[in-house]
């Protein structure tokens, strides 16, 4: 690890103007210093964004705020988030270990970077770190994505990602002078088309809080991994819907790790909207959903996967 300066700022103002385009700013640090061992970001200032007003609140209400500061921990384990939105709780729930989600943070969640091995290898300067090919598509892509927009096929890795998509959330985010709401197609829309880009922050964009409506509906997270605890998710869904009986409508169907970006169909959406869900129902929405996929040598897997999960979370919604 390359030398720095740490600073600690009280207020977002002095937060944004320390971090220039030579710095990084710092919440939980998992991911952060983790590149910064592996020589893959040297920072020359980390400017400690923790004990920033404002950003440790989960505050009800029409429309839900959780400050980028919130733990996932807090998440978890918060009583009345996970009887509005069930879903959000469940993907919090299958972040890392309890030891993980006590440090991690929402807005560091949201904005780690790519876990490929090839990006994540400190001798390889594949395409996401600037270099002239992705390794993973002649190479090992097992964890790799099924859709894509660039060349690049590291797929986003965020759960909570996930569920916020479904829930039609939005990202606040102060740029320069201003705060912008992003939705988080936005806040990860340069990810599809660009192959360095993890998501569409700069360098000085600095996450505050995240936004959900509670507009009735339900939502409902679930994924696939290796192991049973403390692991990446192979694929995961989120879905959220208003649920009359077993009629659906607002539909959202979210899946993770098959994409640069929370993947989503609106056809499916569309598909679904006002549909009595059943077997049938939820095969063909899968269907749709996965149309586009194109599998490489080793993650072909995935499809049948993202199929099984597409129906059993939809049939979670309706209990």
């Amino acid at each position: 690890m390359n030398s720095f300066q740490y600073v600690s700022p009280h207020t977002v103002d002095s937060a944004v103007s320390l971090v220039t385009d030579h710095g990084r700013f710092l919440a939980g640090g998992i991911d952060m210093l983790g590149e910064m061992k592996e020589y893959i970001a040297s920072p020359r200032v980390l400017v400690d964004v923790k004990k920033l007003p404002a950003t440790r609140a989960v505050t009800p209400g029409k429309i839900w705020t959780i400050g980028a500061n919130v733990t996932i921990s807090e998440i978890e384990q918060h009583g009345e988030l996970k009887r509005v939105f069930p879903g959000l709780q469940q993907a919090a729930a299958e972040v890392g270990s309890p030891q993980i989600r006590n440090v991690a943070t929402v807005g560091g969640n949201l904005a780690q970077h790519s876990r490929c091995w090839y990006y994540r290898h400190r001798d390889i300067q594949c395409l996401k770190r600037g270099g002239n090919t992705c390794y993973a598509r002649q190479g090992e892509n097992r964890y790799h994505s099924l859709f894509t927009g660039n060349p690049c096929i590291s797929p986003v890795v965020s759960n909570l990602a996930i569920a916020l998509a479904a829930l039609d959330a939005k990202v606040i985010v102060r740029r320069g002078k201003d705060e912008v709401a992003l939705t988080v197609p936005d806040f990860y829309a340069k990810a599809w088309d660009n192959p360095e880009a993890h998501h569409s922050l700069g360098p000085t964009d600095l996450i505050l809080r995240v936004q959900i409506p509670d507009d009735g509906r339900t939502c409902a997270y679930k994924q696939i991994s290796e192991k049973a605890s403390f692991d990446w998710a192979l694929v995961s869904c989120a879905a959220a819907a208003k649920v009359d009986g077993n009629k659906l409508s607002k539909v959202r169907v979210v899946l993770g790790a098959v994409a640069p970006v929370p993947y989503q169909v609106p056809a499916a959406h569309d598909y679904l909207e006002g549909k009595e869900l059943s077997d049938d129902v939820a095969t063909h929405a899968s269907e749709i959903i996965l149309k586009d996929a194109v599998a490489l040598d080793h993650n072909g897997y995935k499809v049948p996967i993202a199929q099984a999960l597409i129906r059993r979370t939809l049939k979670q919604l309706v209990g």
